[in-house]
């Protein structure tokens, strides 16, 4: 099930938002060893290394909403919630900072 962040951003801010908070998230956690590959233009795959085990999942930047989707064993379901909480405390400062003006999308060129 995607857990969505609602925002109102424009697509590359929004993608500059998710970008942000996982590297924020990376180096907070980095002995979970998370790691961001941008799979589409709107969609990375995302994992972590807990116990021994990968976990993986999905951020995606759709018009309205960061959607984040983590697959986790059962015995992990705990840390899913937790995860998932961490991530969305990320991106919500990083969607305010956005809203305050002091985050700009990279100029494309």
């Amino acid at each position: 099930m995607k857990h969505l962040i609602k925002h109102d951003l424009d697509f590359d801010l929004a993608k500059e938002v998710a970008v942000r908070a996982f590297e924020s998230y990376q180096t907070r956690f980095a002995n979970y060893h998370p790691k961001m590959t941008w799979a589409t233009e709107r969609e990375a795959r995302i994992e972590f290394n807990v116990k021994g085990l990968k976990l993986q999942g999905t951020i995606g930047i759709a018009p309205k909403a960061i959607e984040l989707e983590l697959d986790v064993p059962f015995v992990f379901r705990l840390f899913k919630n937790k995860a998932v909480d961490v991530i969305e405390r990320e991106v919500r400062a990083w969607l305010d900072k956005a809203k305050r003006g002091e985050l700009k999308a990279p100029v494309k060129s």
